[in-house]
């Protein structure tokens, strides 16, 4: 069980994030992400229990390719700005918002929506769900680890 009171998890999730804000600027994530597999990572969908193994490269792969065809569907702006990195160069968590469930991701809020996955390099501690994630959701989330 892991103490969120210390939780490196938490620590990351509560400290400073860059906004891909433009496609171009994922796509860049996207490819050093893919380049740093080899280390592991935990990929959580916000309402799930948290995993408690690191994805292979083959699921986070996958991952990466199904959740990027999510959001360009979904999220159809010129202009992305849903998802944050702590460092887009050297990336040890990443925070996706859901498409469907934006609230007010910018800005100063006393209770900012969480998002909808977080990859990490640190194993996760439960982030209490807000909104219990939609069927939709949790049938994509199922159908891309099922492949």
């Amino acid at each position: 069980m892991i103490n969120t009171q210390t939780s490196p998890f938490l620590t990351s999730f509560n400290g400073g994030f860059n906004s891909m804000l433009r496609w171009p600027q994922l796509d860049t994530l996207w490819n050093t992400l893919r380049q740093k597999d080899a280390a592991g990572w935990y990929v959580y969908a916000v309402g799930e229990a948290p995993p408690n193994r690191l994805t292979n490269p083959a699921e986070f792969n996958t991952f990466l390719t199904e959740i990027d065809i999510l959001l360009r569907k979904e999220h159809n702006e010129d202009y992305c700005g849903i998802v944050y990195a702590d460092s887009p160069d050297s990336p040890r968590m990443v925070k996706i918002y859901d498409p469907g469930n934006l609230g007010a991701t910018c800005g100063f809020s006393e209770s900012p929506p969480l998002p909808g996955w977080v990859i990490s390099l640190d194993p996760p501690c439960d982030l209490p769900a807000l909104v219990t994630p939609p069927a939709n959701r949790r049938r994509w989330w199922e159908k891309i680890w099922r492949k």
